[in-house]
């Protein structure tokens, strides 16, 4: 029954203009906020580790909205999910850095685009099929009704889907041996077992994937970071180089240097980055939540 009223809550707001997805989801956020709980005080520990240089004042004002953007990013999924390429490529009001995809699939040794929490990941996809077939990394959700919606709604022209497990990380090897477009959610807390070393984000302790650098050092593939940021009628997508340590051997440079280029994207809107995550779980020494 959950499962249920959560898809018919979802395909109803998918049906909505984007305008009162977000203004529905601003009110969310703030009722979030308002109440206080797991998610304020997860925000709040981690701004107060990324951000010590700020006041306490401020910090408090940047979790506050940092929670309403993340109720306007959760209630514009369900518009995202539904619209097609062409309605959200005319939400894209304006678009850097294009030029860097086309220009890194031209040297053949296929691309990673790096797509951090930050600002709507999930308007990305029409923009980067405008250069190649794309091929995303997902991790299944456990519920098997909104994994099938999921999977229909993220299967966009020009897409295809590679779960987590070896045979989907098999799939983006051989894309990329073949040159070929890879999506990659970078900055989530890898399972047990999964691959891992703590690297500084944002100057703090974080246990990070091992994966990206795996599949470079597999490859020989270019890297690039991308990331969609809400503005007044749509997004503004930034296509940018990573930090030039990320094509290092060694995988603690590498995965620090990842990082390092996380974190600039992140002090571009820092408001719009999903800081309710627990970004700081699993490391050796003891976890601040």
């Amino acid at each position: 029954m959950r499962d249920i009223v959560i898809l018919l809550l979802l395909k109803t707001l998918g049906r909505l203009p984007l305008g009162v997805a977000r203004a529905l989801g601003t009110a969310a956020g703030w009722l979030l906020w308002c109440k206080g709980g797991r998610t304020v005080r997860v925000t709040e520990t981690n701004l107060a580790l990324c951000y010590a240089h700020l006041g306490e004042a401020e910090r408090r004002q940047l979790a506050r909205q940092s929670l309403l953007e993340a109720g306007r990013t959760v209630f514009e999924f369900a518009v995202v999910w539904q619209r097609s390429d062409d309605w959200l490529r005319r939400r894209v009001k304006v678009f850097h850095g294009g030029e860097l995809i086309q220009e890194a699939l031209d040297k053949k040794r296929g691309v990673i685009v790096l797509t951090p929490h930050l600002g709507n990941w999930e308007a990305l996809t029409p923009m980067m099929t405008l250069y190649q077939h794309l091929i995303i990394l997902y991790q299944p959700p456990k519920s098997e009704a909104l994994h099938k919606f999921l999977q229909q709604v993220r299967h966009r022209a020009n897409t295809s889907l590679a779960p987590t497990t070896r045979r989907g990380i098999a799939t983006l090897s051989k894309a990329l041996r073949s040159g070929q477009l890879v999506g990659i959610l970078p900055d989530q807390v890898p399972a047990v077992g999964n691959g891992a070393y703590e690297v500084p984000f944002f100057g703090e302790p974080a246990l990070t994937m091992t994966l990206v650098h795996s599949l470079m050092q597999r490859t020989g593939c270019e890297l690039l970071l991308t990331y969609a940021l809400r503005v007044k009628g749509g997004f503004e997508v930034v296509v940018m180089r990573c930090d030039e340590g990320i094509y290092s051997a060694d995988p603690r440079e590498s995965l620090a240097a990842m990082n390092r280029t996380i974190a600039s994207a992140v002090a571009t809107a820092p408001e719009q980055y999903q800081w309710e995550y627990k970004r700081f779980k699993g490391r050796e020494q003891p976890e601040p939540y």
